[in-house]
């Protein structure tokens, strides 16, 4: 008779609780380096020159409808096998990434799209008084953008911002695919080596759940520490 053998689950702890932890900081880098790309893309998209807004805009739309799951695969698999043909030794071993920073790379271009549509959003909600008041002080184009609209416009996206933390979070469990040992890998291989199926992936799921509960449990009360009414 089949029976669930939770002892199992508990010696393997440690690996269970470490791919969660990978999955947390890669997930993190990647936000951070999306927020990076989000900005700049979402600042060209609201520019009145073409050149700027059209490369922007093309960007958002064509990463959008890609899955991650392609991108990852093309980063991982293609871009190693272009760079050898095609560039020299020391250009393309700087192309070529390991498993996890390849996984950061897709989340931060995947984010970076849904990021910049969130905060060119932020942005354009951003009052018109208070931009003419940064010029009426004499500020520059670059400094009303550091000084007034930045800050009013983390506020408006906060909410957005968690939600697609917790969004890549998740989507590392796609990481999968190349071999990295985030929490779904660590539990099919555990699957694998031990038949213990209900266990190991009820385990994965009770995970999953309760972190990013967690983690918009914090974003909830870091929303009312800075809440301000424009």
């Amino acid at each position: 008779m089949f029976g669930l053998n939770w002892d199992l689950i508990w010696r393997n702890r440690e690996e269970f609780l470490w791919g969660l932890v990978l999955g947390l900081q890669m997930a993190l880098i990647g936000l951070a380096i999306g927020c990076v790309i989000g900005l700049l893309v979402a600042f060209a998209r609201t520019s009145r020159h073409r050149w700027l807004s059209a490369p922007a805009a093309a960007y958002v739309e064509f990463v959008r409808n890609l899955p991650l799951l392609l991108i990852l695969f093309f980063l991982y698999f293609g871009v190693p096998m272009w760079a050898n043909s095609a560039l020299p030794r020391d250009v393309a071993d700087l192309l070529i990434l390991d498993g996890e920073n390849t996984v950061i790379a897709g989340l931060a271009i995947y984010g970076g799209a849904y990021l910049a549509e969130i905060f060119r959003a932020g942005i354009l909600s951003v009052g018109r008084a208070f931009v003419e008041a940064g010029r009426s002080l004499g500020l520059s184009g670059v400094q009303i953008a550091r000084y007034v609209t930045l800050p009013i416009m983390f506020r408006t996206v906060l909410p957005s911002l968690g939600n697609t933390f917790i969004s890549l979070f998740k989507d590392t469990s796609l990481a999968m695919a190349i071999a990295v040992p985030e929490l779904t890998f660590v539990t099919r291989k555990f699957v694998t080596d031990t038949f213990q199926f209900i266990q190991a992936w009820t385990v994965a799921a009770v995970l999953y759940i309760v972190t990013a509960y967690a983690i918009a449990a914090v974003l909830r009360f870091l929303e009312r520490r800075i809440r301000w009414a424009v």
